[in-house]
């Protein structure tokens, strides 16, 4: 068994002070919600449907999840369904965030990963129970400041947000072990391809919205010069946009 990371203590702490009804939980008068049996039994469903890294099915269990959609959807954080968090933008269903997680993640320790689109924040929370580093591009600003928000209680101290263009990646930050892209275009932007670490790994819905056509694509990088690419299961994402707004 790994030893428990400070950030894992972290949320763990925070998951126990939302059972005693602290401030900037949702619904944190729910216990139902709060508790990490509500938590274990998603956890449960994940693995009956083929997650088996232990490091992102303990990452699953100790985010709340709740606390990054709105209160009136709360009662619905745990089940496997994407929520609306405003702005056009869903948190996608936990099951799609553990199986995007997994695919980069199996087999190797992760030091550095960018995530494309914050959104809310919370794959960006579970990320940071898997890497020693989560570099995370939001380009909506509402979002942005958002995650931010949501984040802060949890006093993650390995995730550094940033606001701008996702397509563009984060030259000063790379080259990363593994990029996850949580929205989907018609192809991977060749500056997030450049971006990847020579054995590393990306993952991302690619393909029309319109046309309900996405497939989520795994990327590895095999040299300097070469990638290669696997196509795995049909999903659907919200678009992948160039530009802030």
């Amino acid at each position: 068994m790994r030893p428990t990371r400070p950030a894992e203590r972290d949320l763990n702490a925070t998951a126990t002070a939302t059972k005693k009804g602290a401030p900037n939980v949702a619904l944190a008068s729910t216990q139902t919600l709060t508790s990490e049996r509500v938590r274990e039994r998603m956890v449960e469903r994940l693995r009956s449907n083929g997650v088996t890294d232990p490091r992102v099915l303990n990452a699953m269990s100790v985010v709340p999840r709740h606390m990054f959609v709105d209160p009136g959807l709360a009662a619905q954080a745990y089940e496997d369904a994407a929520l609306p968090i405003g702005h056009h933008q869903t948190i996608s269903k936990p099951s799609v965030v553990a199986r995007m997680i997994e695919l980069v993640a199996t087999g190797r320790a992760l030091n550095k990963v960018l995530e494309i689109g914050t959104g809310c924040g919370y794959q960006a929370a579970v990320l940071s129970q898997v890497a020693t580093e989560v570099y995370s591009i939001e380009r909506v600003r509402p979002l942005s400041e958002r995650a931010k928000l949501n984040l802060r209680p949890l006093r993650v101290p390995n995730i550094r947000l940033h606001y701008g263009d996702g397509r563009l990646g984060l030259t000063a930050a790379a080259p990363f072990d593994a990029i996850v892209i949580a929205c989907a275009g018609l192809d991977v932007p060749q500056a997030l391809l450049d971006q990847l670490a020579v054995g590393g790994k990306l993952v991302a819905p690619v393909g029309s919205q319109a046309a309900q056509s996405q497939v989520l694509t795994l990327v590895t990088r095999v040299s300097a010069t070469q990638w290669r690419e696997e196509q795995l299961d049909r999903v659907f994402f919200v678009p992948l946009k160039s530009g802030v707004i």
